[in-house]
């Protein structure tokens, strides 16, 4: 099971695309509201209660100063997935401060906004995928059908030019 986590309501709009993606690959996951500055014992609490139900990865969009992955981080040695999310400097500064996680702490950092999302559910199942053939199983079907995309769209392309 994946645990999402996010720093308030307003990061939803973005990290419901993480939970879109766990759905589409059929990964069990749970979605919590918690913030490093403003709840710092409840995220404590919760990282510690996770790991005994089976969470497996975290996955953690944060903005601004951006430290809840970090600090969920500095609670557990599950991979932490950290999603940089949109600021007053477009999510720089969230990027930034993911991806200088001092050693011995790292912190995977996904790109900004909705890409980032994305693919942070997709590294959270190839993560799973490494103990779960069904998951891997999921995620090579998906390959498969981005690649025949963009043949289809080529092939596509090379209709159109021919019939202009």
């Amino acid at each position: 099971m994946i645990s999402i986590i996010m720093g308030s309501e307003s990061d939803f709009p973005i990290m419901q695309e993480t939970a879109q993606t766990l759905d589409s690959f059929s990964i069990r996951y749970e979605i919590k509201i918690l913030s490093a500055h403003r709840t710092p014992e409840a995220v404590r609490r919760y990282v510690k209660a996770s790991e005994k139900k089976g969470i497996k990865v975290f996955i953690t969009g944060a903005g601004g100063a951006a430290h809840l992955p970090g600090v969920i981080a500095s609670y557990t040695t599950l991979p932490v997935i950290g999603v940089p999310l949109g600021s007053e400097l477009k999510g720089l500064d969230s990027l930034l401060s993911i991806v200088q996680m001092p050693k011995g702490v790292p912190v995977a950092t996904m790109a900004i906004g909705k890409p980032g999302a994305i693919n942070a559910a997709i590294l959270a199942g190839e993560i799973l995928a490494l103990s779960d053939k069904k998951v891997r199983e999921r995620l090579q079907a998906e390959r498969k059908r981005m690649a025949q995309e963009v043949l289809n769209k080529s092939k596509s392309l090379r209709t159109k030019r021919r019939n202009q």
